[in-house]
Protein backbone atom coordinates (compact mmCIF):
# COMPACT_ATOMS: atom_id res chain seq x y z
CA UNK A 1 0.00 0.00 0.00
CA UNK A 2 2.93 2.14 0.77
CA UNK A 3 4.62 1.53 -2.39
CA UNK A 4 1.70 2.52 -4.35
CA UNK A 5 1.49 5.72 -2.66
CA UNK A 6 4.93 6.35 -2.63
CA UNK A 7 5.58 5.93 -6.72
CA UNK A 8 3.07 8.77 -7.78
CA UNK A 9 5.30 11.02 -4.90
CA UNK A 10 8.52 10.23 -6.98
CA UNK A 11 7.33 10.64 -10.08
CA UNK A 12 5.81 14.03 -9.08
CA UNK A 13 8.83 15.25 -7.60
CA UNK A 14 10.92 14.29 -10.61
CA UNK A 15 8.77 16.43 -12.55
CA UNK A 16 9.21 19.23 -10.10
CA UNK A 17 13.28 18.41 -10.64
CA UNK A 18 12.88 18.59 -14.17
CA UNK A 19 11.18 22.08 -14.08
CA UNK A 20 13.35 23.54 -11.79
CA UNK A 21 16.98 22.47 -13.73
CA UNK A 22 15.10 23.77 -16.73
CA UNK A 23 14.21 27.47 -15.18
CA UNK A 24 17.56 27.99 -13.61
CA UNK A 25 19.42 26.95 -16.96
CA UNK A 26 21.68 29.96 -17.78
CA UNK A 27 20.52 30.16 -21.76
CA UNK A 28 19.65 33.95 -22.51
CA UNK A 29 16.70 35.07 -23.32
CA UNK A 30 14.73 34.97 -26.63
CA UNK A 31 15.14 38.07 -28.72
CA UNK A 32 13.25 41.00 -28.15
CA UNK A 33 10.11 41.79 -29.74
CA UNK A 34 10.00 44.78 -32.67
CA UNK A 35 11.09 48.06 -31.13
CA UNK A 36 7.78 49.54 -33.17
CA UNK A 37 4.64 48.42 -34.32
CA UNK A 38 2.91 50.17 -37.37
CA UNK A 39 -0.75 51.80 -36.60
CA UNK A 40 -3.47 49.54 -36.95
CA UNK A 41 -5.14 49.63 -40.47
CA UNK A 42 -8.78 50.23 -40.88
CA UNK A 43 -10.22 49.70 -44.03
CA UNK A 44 -11.53 46.07 -43.64
CA UNK A 45 -9.79 43.89 -46.31
CA UNK A 46 -8.68 40.97 -45.92
CA UNK A 47 -4.64 42.05 -46.42
CA UNK A 48 -5.58 44.86 -43.36
CA UNK A 49 -7.28 41.89 -40.76
CA UNK A 50 -3.38 39.82 -41.19
CA UNK A 51 -1.74 42.43 -40.78
CA UNK A 52 -3.86 43.29 -38.02
CA UNK A 53 -3.55 39.89 -36.69
CA UNK A 54 0.43 39.91 -36.88
CA UNK A 55 0.43 43.50 -34.51
CA UNK A 56 -1.55 41.58 -32.04
CA UNK A 57 0.63 38.95 -31.97
CA UNK A 58 3.35 41.13 -31.37
CA UNK A 59 2.10 42.49 -28.91
CA UNK A 60 0.93 39.78 -27.02
CA UNK A 61 5.06 38.66 -27.86
CA UNK A 62 6.15 41.47 -26.21
CA UNK A 63 3.63 41.14 -22.93
CA UNK A 64 5.05 37.52 -22.86
CA UNK A 65 8.92 38.58 -23.11
CA UNK A 66 8.16 40.84 -20.52
CA UNK A 67 7.20 38.35 -18.02
CA UNK A 68 10.49 36.41 -18.55
CA UNK A 69 12.15 39.30 -18.19
CA UNK A 70 10.64 39.33 -14.77
CA UNK A 71 10.95 35.59 -14.10
CA UNK A 72 14.93 35.78 -14.78
CA UNK A 73 14.81 38.78 -12.14
CA UNK A 74 12.72 36.14 -9.51
CA UNK A 75 15.44 33.43 -10.09
CA UNK A 76 18.40 35.72 -9.16
CA UNK A 77 16.76 36.91 -6.18
CA UNK A 78 15.82 32.88 -5.20
CA UNK A 79 12.26 33.27 -6.11
CA UNK A 80 11.84 30.38 -8.00
CA UNK A 81 7.88 29.72 -7.22
CA UNK A 82 7.26 33.26 -8.28
CA UNK A 83 9.38 32.61 -11.40
CA UNK A 84 7.97 29.74 -12.10
CA UNK A 85 4.05 31.41 -12.38
CA UNK A 86 5.69 34.14 -14.87
CA UNK A 87 6.93 31.74 -16.81
CA UNK A 88 3.81 29.89 -16.98
CA UNK A 89 1.60 33.84 -17.79
CA UNK A 90 4.38 33.97 -21.13
CA UNK A 91 3.52 30.73 -22.46
CA UNK A 92 0.07 31.75 -22.70
CA UNK A 93 0.67 35.06 -24.28
CA UNK A 94 2.89 32.94 -26.69
CA UNK A 95 0.67 30.63 -27.26
CA UNK A 96 -2.10 33.31 -27.75
CA UNK A 97 0.63 35.11 -30.69
CA UNK A 98 0.96 32.19 -32.03
CA UNK A 99 -2.91 31.37 -32.13
CA UNK A 100 -3.67 34.44 -34.10
CA UNK A 101 -0.47 34.29 -36.66
CA UNK A 102 1.12 30.58 -36.86
CA UNK A 103 3.76 31.61 -39.46
CA UNK A 104 5.52 33.86 -36.55
CA UNK A 105 8.46 31.85 -36.03
CA UNK A 106 9.99 33.87 -33.04
CA UNK A 107 6.80 33.41 -31.03
CA UNK A 108 6.99 29.90 -31.33
CA UNK A 109 10.50 29.48 -30.29
CA UNK A 110 8.96 31.67 -27.46
CA UNK A 111 6.75 29.12 -26.83
CA UNK A 112 9.53 26.50 -26.70
CA UNK A 113 11.45 28.45 -24.35
CA UNK A 114 8.55 28.94 -21.65
CA UNK A 115 6.98 25.91 -21.65
CA UNK A 116 10.71 24.41 -21.19
CA UNK A 117 11.27 26.95 -18.52
CA UNK A 118 7.89 25.07 -17.17
CA UNK A 119 8.81 22.18 -17.31
CA UNK A 120 6.69 20.71 -20.29
CA UNK A 121 9.11 19.35 -23.08
CA UNK A 122 6.73 17.78 -25.46
CA UNK A 123 4.75 21.25 -25.51
CA UNK A 124 9.00 23.09 -25.93
CA UNK A 125 10.00 20.22 -28.85
CA UNK A 126 6.93 20.52 -30.86
CA UNK A 127 7.63 24.11 -30.45
CA UNK A 128 10.43 24.27 -31.73
CA UNK A 129 9.64 22.07 -34.58
CA UNK A 130 7.07 24.07 -35.87
CA UNK A 131 9.54 27.45 -35.27
CA UNK A 132 12.18 25.43 -37.82
CA UNK A 133 9.87 23.91 -40.02
CA UNK A 134 9.19 28.04 -40.82
CA UNK A 135 12.85 29.16 -40.57
CA UNK A 136 15.76 26.54 -40.55
CA UNK A 137 18.35 29.03 -40.02
CA UNK A 138 16.72 30.42 -37.14
CA UNK A 139 20.02 30.16 -34.78
CA UNK A 140 18.36 31.07 -31.29
CA UNK A 141 15.65 28.20 -31.75
CA UNK A 142 18.67 25.77 -32.85
CA UNK A 143 20.70 26.46 -29.57
CA UNK A 144 17.48 26.46 -27.36
CA UNK A 145 16.38 23.03 -28.72
CA UNK A 146 20.46 22.12 -28.34
CA UNK A 147 19.85 23.08 -24.48
CA UNK A 148 16.51 20.99 -24.33
CA UNK A 149 18.34 18.11 -25.49
CA UNK A 150 20.89 18.37 -23.03
CA UNK A 151 18.17 18.81 -20.22
CA UNK A 152 17.08 14.98 -21.63
CA UNK A 153 20.61 13.57 -21.71
CA UNK A 154 20.37 13.31 -25.51
CA UNK A 155 24.02 14.33 -26.48
CA UNK A 156 23.55 12.97 -30.14
CA UNK A 157 20.78 15.47 -30.68
CA UNK A 158 22.37 18.20 -29.02
CA UNK A 159 25.26 17.89 -30.84
CA UNK A 160 23.28 18.07 -34.24
CA UNK A 161 22.18 22.05 -33.53
CA UNK A 162 25.75 22.52 -32.28
CA UNK A 163 26.65 21.38 -36.29
CA UNK A 164 23.72 23.75 -37.62
CA UNK A 165 25.08 26.20 -35.80
CA UNK A 166 28.26 26.17 -37.37
CA UNK A 167 27.13 25.90 -40.15
CA UNK A 168 24.88 29.11 -39.57
CA UNK A 169 28.03 30.64 -38.36
CA UNK A 170 26.05 31.93 -35.74
CA UNK A 171 28.81 32.84 -33.57
CA UNK A 172 27.22 34.05 -30.44
CA UNK A 173 24.32 30.96 -30.18
CA UNK A 174 26.96 28.38 -30.63
CA UNK A 175 29.43 29.60 -28.12
CA UNK A 176 26.45 29.68 -25.39
CA UNK A 177 25.35 26.06 -26.75
CA UNK A 178 29.28 24.82 -26.95
CA UNK A 179 29.59 25.95 -23.01
CA UNK A 180 26.03 24.05 -21.92
CA UNK A 181 27.22 20.99 -24.04
CA UNK A 182 30.79 20.69 -22.54
CA UNK A 183 29.47 21.38 -19.26
CA UNK A 184 27.59 18.89 -19.52
CA UNK A 185 30.00 16.08 -21.10
CA UNK A 186 32.42 17.29 -18.06
CA UNK A 187 29.92 16.05 -15.62
CA UNK A 188 28.66 13.04 -18.05
CA UNK A 189 31.99 11.83 -19.53
CA UNK A 190 30.41 8.72 -19.67
CA UNK A 191 28.05 9.88 -22.77
CA UNK A 192 30.91 11.48 -24.90
CA UNK A 193 30.32 10.51 -28.50
CA UNK A 194 32.78 8.17 -30.12
CA UNK A 195 34.96 10.41 -32.50
CA UNK A 196 33.75 10.66 -36.12
CA UNK A 197 34.74 7.91 -38.51
CA UNK A 198 37.43 9.56 -41.61
CA UNK A 199 34.93 9.87 -44.63
CA UNK A 200 36.81 7.26 -47.56
CA UNK A 201 39.60 8.61 -49.19
CA UNK A 202 40.65 11.38 -46.61
CA UNK A 203 42.53 10.97 -44.23
CA UNK A 204 41.83 14.54 -42.19
CA UNK A 205 38.20 13.50 -41.44
CA UNK A 206 34.87 14.81 -42.42
CA UNK A 207 34.39 18.69 -41.84
CA UNK A 208 32.18 19.43 -38.97
CA UNK A 209 28.60 20.05 -40.04
CA UNK A 210 29.14 18.59 -43.38
CA UNK A 211 26.52 16.39 -42.43
CA UNK A 212 22.22 17.65 -41.95
CA UNK A 213 21.88 18.50 -38.27
CA UNK A 214 18.19 18.49 -38.46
Amino acid sequence: MFLRRAVPSLLALALVATAARAMTSPSAPPPPPPSSTPSMPGNGDPESAKTSSRQQAEQLYAKAYEQVGKAKKDIEDGKAKDAGKKFKQALEAAEQAVALDDRYHEAWNLVGYTARKTGDYDKSFKAYDRCLDIKPDYAPAREYLGEAWLDKGDVKKAHDQLLWLQRLAAAEELKTLQTRYDAYLAAHPEAALPPAAPAQGDSTGTTPGSKSGS
